[in-house]
Parts: structure tokens; C-alpha cells; sequence
């Protein structure tokens, strides 16, 4: 599978706003990954940009590149034809560990560096959005970790567009009891996300402690609808979908459950919380990454039924 990289030059504070913002290419449909490096120690203000794609850039995403870096006005992207074995290998080798809670995340690079402690899982950099790295991602997963140490119990998780299935593995290891299903519209994000869950030991089936994968767009499929309703449901996708699904996901979740929306922006978060809002959801935490938010919200319960988690 080829991919291609556009590089620019840049300094070393556009760098450090620059690395790991997708924010103007969240639109995409494959979403690229950024990573800023030093050119030469002796000369530690030039820095240099490099957008990875798993597509040909058009004319107007070179062109959106080149509005990231002011400082390079004037001067011509360069665009470079990468094959798949450049792409993963360069994207991990820049990747440094995340450490989220007791979660640590890392690519093969970085396998001897897991602490004796951590819940870890090794995601390859390569062809599915949720290596870990990006601020919705980690912030799902600190939202995750404060929910375990906050003593809620989970038995029935849902990951709805999981990319390379860390979420659901997150999940399956903060509650080794529940039964998780995770899902996504792209066929090969399952495939990457079972090689990950092949990686990670995680098993595979339909039973507690077990993850079954399905290829599905939001929740139109058997098999996410025969396991509903969920007490824990996770989303990180984007504003628009997540605005459109929230009756979908309000029928799937159980009285009481608990919703985390990610891939959304800031100046996004009031309209989806206002469209859950309308579907019985009451905000309980919002998190703040850069640019980005993360919403937990829960179910209000209905007289009548008992709570989907025990705190």
C-alpha cells in the first residue's frame, strides 16, 4: 500500500503547537499523522514539518499544510511517495510511549520500556487512527481510568469506529469481566484491529472477558443491536457523526450507562452535548485536550430499573 509525506520547514515554536494537531485535517477520511523534528542541533530553531497520508495530498491539503507553518511562506511543499514499509517504520520510530493512568502505550520500538506495573498494549503505527498518541485517544483513555478508580463496574462495553481497537482493549482491561463488542465502518481497521488483539493476547468471542469485532457503520448491524443495551459505550469519531448517532446510541444504552464521546473539537462540545441532552443524557465530565473534548455522559435513569454500574 503506498503512502506519501509532505514535508516543510518550520520553527521550533510552530513545533510545538504542530505536533500531533490533525485539527485542520479532521475532515479527511483518512486522517494523517504530524510529526515535527529538529533539522540540526546547531541551529535549534529550524525545525521541519512532516504530514504523513496514506493517500496522494491534493493540491488543497498541500495547500492547508503550508497555512500550518507561517514561517515557511514562500517556500514549496515537498511531497514524497512513501511505500508501506517506509510509512510504518518512520511512524513508530518518532512515536514516543504514552502514559495515560496506568495505561502505557507504546509501538515495537518501545516494547523493552513497558513499566512492571502498566497496563500496556503495543499499537503499531500504521494504517488505523488510535495508536494512543493523538489527544482524543488519550483522553478517552484517562477518562477511562478515573472511571475504574472511581470504582464504577462495567459489564457490557461498547466501541463504536475503534481504529485499531485500543479503546476496547482499555476497557476489557480495566473490567476483565465485561463482554466488549467494537466496531468500524473501514474493513481494514478490523483487520488491523484484530492483529493488534492478536498482539495483545486479547480473546477473542462473545463472551465476559472476551472481544468480538464486526465491520458496521455507527450501529447498523445484528450483532450491535443483539448485545444492547451497553452500560459503557465509547465513541471517538467526529462531531457530525456523533451529533447524527445520539438516538442510536440513546437506544443502546442501558438506564443509568455512561456514553464517552471523543473526536470533537472544543467550540463542537455544547452542540453534541445538547443532542444527547435531548436524548435523556446528562453531561457528567468533560475533558479538555488542546483543541479537542471529551465527553462522559450518563443515562438518566427511569423509575423502575436499577443502575447499570454500582459505584
Amino acid at each position: 500500500m503506498e503512502s506519501w509525506k509532505v514535508t516543510l520547514p518550520c520553527t521550533r515554536a510552530e513545533a510545538e503547537i504542530l505536533k500531533e494537531d490533525i485539527t485542520p485535517f479532521a475532515m479527511l477520511d483518512t486522517v494523517p499523522v504530524l510529526m515535527t523534528s529538529e533539522v540540526d542541533a546547531t541551529r535549534p530553531n529550524d525545525w521541519r514539518l512532516d504530514i504523513y497520508f496514506e493517500e496522494e495530498p491534493s493540491g488543497q491539503t498541500v495547500a492547508i499544510a503550508k497555512r500550518l507553518v507561517p514561517s515557511a511562506k514562500g517556500t514549496e511543499a515537498v511531497v514524497t511517495k512513501l511505500d508501506a514499509e517506509d510509512w510504518v517504520a518512520i511512524s513508530q520510530a518518532g512515536l514516543e510511549p504514552i502514559c495515560e493512568g496506568q495505561f502505557f502505550i507504546h509501538t515495537p520500538v518501545h516494547r523493552d520500556e513497558v513499566p512492571s506495573d502498566a497496563l500496556s498494549f503495543e499499537i503499531d503505527a500504521g494504517q488505523a487512527f488510535g495508536t494512543g498518541h493523538h489527544e482524543t485517544t488519550a483522553g478517552c483513555l484517562a477518562v477511562l481510568a478515573g472511571l475504574k478508580a472511581r470504582g464504577y463496574r462495567f459489564r457490557n462495553v461498547a466501541d463504536i469506529g475503534t481504529g485499531t481497537g485500543l479503546l476496547a482493549f482499555a476497557a476489557l482491561a480495566l473490567w476483565p469481566n465485561a463482554r466488549a463488542i467494537a466496531s468500524d465502518n473501514d474493513p481494514l481497521a478490523i483487520d488491523v484491529a484484530e492483529q493488534n488483539a492478536a498482539i495483545n493476547t486479547i480473546r477473542m468471542g462473545n463472551r465476559a472477558g472476551q472481544l468480538e469485532l464486526v465491520i458496521a457503520a455507527g450501529m447498523v448491524h445484528r450483532r450491535l443491536r443483539a448485545r444492547s443495551p451497553y452500560d459503557l459505550l465509547i465513541a471517538n469519531i467526529l462531531a457530525g457523526p456523533l451529533i447524527d448517532l445520539a438516538p442510536s446510541f440513546a437506544n443502546a444504552t442501558a438506564p443509568g450507562g455512561t456514553l464517552i464521546l471523543a473526536g470533537l473539537l472544543n467550540k463542537q462540545a455544547d452542540a453534541v452535548t445538547a443532542a444527547y441532552h435531548r436524548q435523556r443524557f446528562r453531561l457528567s465530565e468533560k475533558l479538555n485536550r488542546g483543541e479537542w473534548s471529551i465527553l462522559r455522559l450518563e443515562k438518566r435513569h427511569v423509575r423502575g430499573h436499577r443502575p447499570a454500574f454500582r459505584a
